[in-house]
């Protein structure tokens, strides 16, 4: 796939986020010089191509009060890995859950779901009950705690 230069004037001007405004496609496109609708549908087709996996707002946890924020990692059957995974992202404390490779012996676990809390007991709550919904998939888990707030950046474009 190659970039338009249209496209990367988009990347450029939607990499460090949305506008905060009420209609950020329109704020968008106006410091493009295009209309809202070319905004949109250049988005929604870079969405289809590939080219980006998604458009979200990323919150600060810990500025909401979730201040315990608890990896939860799990070694489940690979044949139900991604149906399992679809139910425990869909729990309201999980605000990501994804497949990864194993690195047997020492690594064992292929599912992770972020899940947040006011409290680390809170964190572990939630871990057993996603624990009771992977029921007999589930071989072992573990809970690994943040200890930083890291920056999420989305794409970045090298300048030219």
């Amino acid at each position: 796939m190659s970039l338009t230069d249209f496209d990367r004037r988009l990347i450029t001007a939607t990499q460090g986020g949305l506008p905060l405004v009420p209609r950020p496609y329109a704020a968008v496109a106006e410091q493009l010089g295009v209309t809202e609708a070319v905004v949109r549908e250049r988005m929604a087709g870079m969405l289809d191509e590939g080219l980006i996996r998604r458009i979200g707002a990323v919150p600060n946890h810990y500025k909401l009060g979730y201040t315990a924020n608890g990896m939860t990692v799990w070694d489940v059957d690979d044949e139900r890995v991604d149906e399992l995974g679809a139910k425990i992202g869909a729990l309201p404390t999980v605000s990501h859950c994804y497949r990864r490779p194993r690195a047997l012996p020492d690594w064992p676990y292929n599912l992770f779901a972020m899940v947040h809390g006011h409290s680390r007991s809170e964190v572990e709550r939630e871990a057993m009950r996603i624990h009771c919904l992977l029921a007999d998939a589930c071989r072992s888990f573990d809970i690994l705690y943040s200890t930083a707030i890291l920056k999420k950046t989305g794409l970045r474009l090298a300048s030219a």
